[in-house]
């Protein structure tokens, strides 16, 4: 796949070095000089130029691009960018940061395919680790909303109970199982919960504390994600 990366800087080249050490073709879009010698010094191909400008994407070939990745620190620009690339049928990920309010996100969001924080999830992984344990924060789905994924131990209040027999404080709701090392799946309610198990549960921050009594127990703590 080719994917076009606006925005050269820490997230955009990191962005950048994942997929293509994945197989995937990458072109950078920069203004900033240091930038681009970094991204071109690590063997990108990097298009000098405005990344919201239309002349600068339609250098990089968006008609045969996948994908457009707006990673700027501007969200004007990412936005821009994004809207010239949903012209070229391109699928558009935009970049916001922690200076931009929540209902500024959620307009912002419906304009394109997704909007991603990297500040947010790298402060996921951050909770996580420093937690430790059979607990893990999968992501802040709003400002009171976690997605969170338990795994079943020896220790855990649920251990052979079955999902039927899961019952849950309000504000929270049980969304997928998996056995083991098993894919995550649509919970069975006549499963039982086993040692390994996983369930991820979708709780309002209010409630988490009581969702982690009931599933892992009061000494229950996180493991580590490793990294948005």
């Amino acid at each position: 796949m080719r994917f076009v990366i606006v925005g050269a800087g820490r997230v955009g080249l990191r962005t950048a070095r994942v997929l293509r050490e994945s197989g995937h073709d990458v072109v950078l879009i920069e203004t900033d000089e240091g930038a681009i010698e970094r991204a071109r010094n690590a063997d990108f191909e990097v298009i000098e130029g405005d990344g919201a400008l239309e002349e600068t994407l339609e250098a990089a070939d968006l008609d045969e691009a996948d994908a457009l990745g707006a990673l700027t620190g501007d969200l004007n620009d990412n936005f821009v960018a994004c809207m010239v690339a949903k012209e070229h049928g391109c699928r558009t990920v935009m970049r916001i940061d922690e200076d931009y309010r929540e209902e500024i996100y959620r307009r912002y969001a419906s304009e394109v395919d997704e909007v991603i924080y990297p500040e947010r999830l790298g402060a996921i992984a951050a909770k996580n680790a420093l937690l430790g344990g059979n607990i893990r924060a999968i992501a802040d789905i709003a400002q009171h909303l976690q997605l969170v994924e338990f795994t079943i131990t020896e220790s855990s209040p649920m251990h052979g109970y079955t999902l039927s027999e899961l019952e849950l404080p309000a504000d929270s709701q049980l969304l997928a199982h998996g056995k083991g090392e098993t894919a995550l799946t649509i919970p069975d309610p006549d499963e039982t919960l086993e040692v390994g198990d996983h369930v991820v549960v979708l709780a309002d921050f209010d409630t988490l504390s009581d969702v982690r009594s009931i599933v892992a127990g009061e000494s229950g703590r996180a493991t580590a994600l490793g990294g948005a």
